[in-house]
């Protein structure tokens, strides 16, 4: 099956070289293409090939998309509808909008493309673990005919029916993600500014029914202040807009999610870009007289 289908890859990113990579070390019949030629290079080491215009690979079966914005998404996918031929499937895994979503769903159409939605949920190091997952919506028979190769990157993928549905999951996850490590920033500081180590509080909470993959995850940053990226925060503020942009649309209050935006704001107005969004914890310290310093504990992340 890997060898007939011909798999066309956009965007070679921290997040879209290691799926691509994971395909191609699966067997894959894959071209890849990045705005950066260089950045895509070394996915040849693993048998796949490297378009050096998008268009290249309009002839492939299906096609995947990873890049960061809609306006990105966009700006590829009209390269790719200028190429010589039409792909069967286009497969978009980025974060973007239920609008712009639809809008794609709509130009696709037209070309007689199938169309699904695969948002992810994970980021570099979970790809490289094998833990990455996909929200799926759109047409079933698509779907099934996609799902082995989301399934080799990863440990699978969820379907949520058609339209643009994999995009309101997708847009729930990230807002999720944003409220949660907030709280898990104020209870950490909560603790140690009661005298108790990071470490051990988190151990602890790690160990508890309140612990998950994604608390164990973010140990390692709370603890020595290992704030290495792995999502940016003007990334997760984008996503706590589009969860708000949401909520009004559906009519849902969503006071958390707006406190937890405004917090992060914050944090973005002073500057504080550059690193992971789970320096949050550091925001959180210094709200409350506390200055933080690594705890140099080697502690574990989960995966």
């Amino acid at each position: 099956m890997q060898t007939r289908t011909k798999l066309g890859w956009i965007g070679t990113g921290r997040m879209g070289y290691e799926m691509a990579e994971r395909l191609a070390k699966g067997g894959c019949d894959i071209t890849a293409w990045n705005r950066t030629a260089a950045k895509a290079q070394p996915l040849a080491q693993y048998g796949a090939k490297v378009a050096q215009q998008l268009g290249d690979i309009s002839t492939k079966d299906i096609v995947f998309v990873m890049v960061s914005t809609w306006d990105d998404v966009k700006e590829v996918v009209g390269k790719l509808l200028a190429g010589a031929g039409r792909p069967k499937m286009l497969v978009e895994c980025s974060s973007i909008s239920l609008e712009g979503s639809a809008e794609l769903r709509a130009l696709l159409e037209k070309h007689q493309i199938q169309y699904l939605a695969a948002p992810v949920s994970g980021n570099a190091k979970v790809i490289k673990a094998g833990k990455l997952t996909f929200v799926v919506s759109g047409p079933k028979a698509a779907y099934e005919q996609a799902r082995p190769y989301l399934d080799l990157m990863g440990t699978g993928s969820s379907y949520v029916g058609e339209g643009e549905l994999a995009r309101i999951a997708k847009i729930c996850h990230n807002v999720m993600l944003g409220v949660v490590i907030q709280n898990l920033c104020e209870v950490t500081v909560l603790a140690q500014k009661a005298g108790m180590p990071r470490h051990a509080f988190l151990e602890f909470l790690n160990k508890s029914v309140m612990g998950s993959m994604f608390t164990r995850y973010k140990t390692p940053a709370l603890v020595n202040l290992d704030f290495h990226l792995t999502f940016t925060p003007k990334l997760l503020r984008k996503d706590l807009d589009l969860g708000l942009e949401a909520g009004r649309n559906f009519e849902v209050p969503m006071p958390l999610t707006s406190l937890t935006r405004d917090l992060l704001q914050q944090m973005i107005g002073n500057g504080m870009t550059e690193q992971d969004f789970s320096t949050l914890l550091l925001m959180q310290a210094k709200a409350s007289g506390l200055e933080l310093k690594p705890e140099n504990v080697q502690v574990g992340d989960g995966l």
